[in-house]
């Protein structure tokens, strides 16, 4: 069988780390007769390298290549390049790993594109991933007309014969930016790029020592050599003209203008910031003009100014500014509604804990920057303007599974408001609302079991953060934080309050025991009746009549008793099997269905039923003793431990048995 999908990866001392991407490989949907597996070994001193060797002996479709060590990914990623037999190759890192369907579904994407180059959507976990390119899928795209500069690391697959064709191979050598030399050559030369964004093909991860070659320091002559390296192949490529100035706009926005600003700046040791900053503006003088400049949002745009014009003081002093710029959200409001969670905020950024504010001019709304007279002049003479497109900003509600870092863009319609401050300026706030439909919100498809955070991000003006959602909420949220059961097999969805923080998330099909420390929220004990033999319990669940919520009653030693329950919205009514229970005080469970498990997931409830000896019941507090219960006695009180004994006192009996040995010797 032709072998779809060559898997090249580079390997130099991950240790533990590459395990996880090893397991990736072997729970591949693709069989191991249409998929292969290059592991280069780059010179390995740890254990690596007997390990690898282990799971090539196991797995036939596994190999390892041996070589002396390199310095840098370059030279091991030709090396597999060369020992590839697949029509495509697919590029991973020691470190990170594979969804389980990914080689299949880029694959056959890649195929039905004819794309030289797949690009499988990644989740950051501790790292920055692209997030605009990964909205939709993108089936024939190109740098004109998507934002595939976004991603330039190589984590992606290229089509073998595409790479044979034109030659490409990796810059080899301890180096930098070597993924960027390949990657925007291949963007260039190929014919149709193919990005499938609707399910997650990579996870890009962040180590928990801090060895991630591209998080530690560099030297910035030899950074910066190499990144014109890469402007090079874009001359090579391109005419002169609005296409090349949009290609490296991406350079200067990422790799100069913003190593620039607020806290990524002013953490640098300040010698290494200054000699960061000399290199960075030797590129740009060099080589970018107004049409690069004018690709870039407006903040980076007066850096990028601030770059030009030799004015490194004003760009520290903004940097200063904006590392106190952070998002705010505010929860107003949270309701069930056809199946789906309305979640209802606001949203504005803060500085220095005050709103942020914006000047008039007349029609011109004016970014209020901390700007000297002399970089307001510079900026004017380069013709960079002060506006700012207020009407453009936005905000996005990501819900992002917490474990691997699987995210999902929610629905949401907004409403931006001009808020007066005073002295001619005004602040920003917009209201949104979104709907989080449980069964539709991973794109398209049900989140699956497990808990999802909330996570908003304010877009303005070129300023895109993030925050949590639901630590300042509301007075009435708490009233709308229901349960839900949703889809077929039934499942439970459970929106709480995280300790601590108090943020908005989901526990999905009950994949802890939330409901139990909820249900104290969720249940007024007070508010329970018994009517006869029916129990009416005031469990706040936002479903429908008839749903199939499941009640028993359980004693230590005695046993389990079920009853008939109906779910009603916002409370359960049983029948309680009153012959049964008679005499006794039981704990109170609910059965929920869960469709990982097959069957109901049981859980306590916050109250007991007593019923007496005449079969009469009530609904207590769990937490109050029972009628007849003795008190507790009274714990002995501790005795006090005996003072030490004074130092001159333990002194005097050293001496003592001193003198009386010397006299038994003599």
């Amino acid at each position: 069988m032709t072998v779809k999908v060559s898997v090249v990866i580079a390997v130099y001392n991950p240790g533990k780390y590459v395990e996880d991407c090893i397991q990736g490989l072997l729970r591949q949907s693709l069989t191991p007769d249409e998929f292969e597996v290059f592991f280069v070994n780059d010179g390995s001193t740890d254990e690596t390298p007997a390990r690898l060797d282990r799971l090539a002996a196991e797995h036939p479709h596994i190999h390892v290549i041996h070589q002396d060590a390199s310095g840098w990914s370059g030279r091991p990623r030709n090396t597999g390049i060369d020992a590839a037999r697949g029509e495509y190759v697919m590029f991973a890192d020691h470190d990170d790993w594979l969804g389980d369907e990914a080689l299949e579904r880029m694959y056959e994407y890649g195929k039905a594109n004819e794309a030289d180059v797949v690009i499988g959507k990644m989740a950051g976990i501790g790292r920055p991933v692209p997030q605009e390119l990964f909205r939709v899928n993108r089936p024939r795209v190109s740098v004109a007309n998507a934002p595939l500069m976004d991603s330039l690391t190589p984590h992606k697959m290229f089509r073998r014969e595409f790479l044979a064709e034109h030659n490409m191979r990796f810059k080899e050598g301890r180096r930098r930016l070597e993924d960027h030399v390949f990657v925007v050559e291949a963007y260039l030369r190929a014919k149709s790029v193919a990005v499938l964004s609707d399910y997650l093909c990579y996870y890009h991860i962040t180590r928990d020592d801090g060895s991630n070659a591209g998080f530690q320091r560099f030297d910035p002559v030899g950074y910066f050599n190499n990144l014109r390296e890469a402007l090079d192949i874009v001359e090579e490529l391109t005419e002169p003209g609005a296409l090349r100035d949009r290609i490296f706009s991406r350079w200067l926005r990422n790799e100069m203008v913003e190593r620039l600003r607020g806290k990524r700046l002013l953490k640098l040791p300040e010698d290494y910031a200054e000699e960061l900053y000399r290199e960075i503006r030797g590129v740009v003088t060099e080589r970018f003009g107004p049409g690069v400049t004018a690709n870039i949002a407006p903040v980076q745009q007066v850096v990028a100014g601030l770059i030009h014009a030799d004015l490194y003081e004003d760009i520290r002093a903004l940097a200063e500014w904006e590392a106190a710029i952070r998002p705010t959200g505010t929860l107003d409001s949270l309701t069930w509604e056809d199946g789906g969670l309305n979640i209802g905020f606001t949203s504005e950024y803060q500085v220095d804990d005050a709103p942020m504010t914006f000047r008039k001019d007349g029609e011109r709304d004016l970014l209020g920057l901390p700007l000297s007279d002399k970089a307001l002049l510079a900026l004017t003479e380069q013709d960079i303007a002060l506006d700012a497109p207020v009407g453009a900003s936005d905000v996005d509600l990501v819900v992002r599974h917490r474990e691997d870092a699987r995210q999902y863009y929610l629905p949401v319609t907004s409403e931006l408001h001009r808020v007066d401050a005073g002295d001619g300026s005004f602040r920003l706030r917009i209201t949104a609302n979104s709907v989080l439909d449980p069964e539709t919100a991973a794109g398209g498809e049900p989140l699956t079991r497990g808990l999802w955070d909330l996570h908003l991000r304010i877009k303005s003006c070129g300023w895109s953060k993030e925050t949590r959602l639901g630590a300042v909420r509301g007075e009435d949220v708490e009233a709308g934080r229901l349960a839900a059961l949703t889809g077929e097999p039934r499942r439970m969805v459970l929106p709480y309050f995280t300790d601590g923080p108090g943020n908005l998330s989901l526990d999905v099909d009950q994949h802890t025991n939330k409901l139990e420390r909820e249900a104290v929220t969720l249940m007024d004990p007070a508010a329970a009746e018994v009517d006869g033999s029916t129990v009416r319990l005031p469990l706040a669940l936002a479903v429908d009549a008839g749903e199939p919520v499941q009640l028993r009653f359980e004693r230590k030693n005695v046993g389990k008793f079920p009853a008939d329950a109906v779910a009603d919205g916002r409370t359960v009514t049983a029948e309680l099997p009153v012959e049964e229970l008679t005499g006794k005080r039981w704990a109170v469970r609910i059965g929920v269905p869960s469709a990982d498990r097959g069957e109901a997931k049981w859980t306590r409830l916050p109250v007991d039923v007593v019923v007496d000896a005449e079969g009469r019941a009530k609904v207590i507090d769990r937490h109050t003793p029972p009628a007849n219960a003795a008190p507790k006695p009274k714990p002995a009180p501790k005795k006090k431990p005996a003072p030490p004994r004074p130092l001159w006192r333990r002194a005097a009996g050293r001496l003592k048995r001193a003198l009386t040995n010397q006299q038994k010797k003599s």
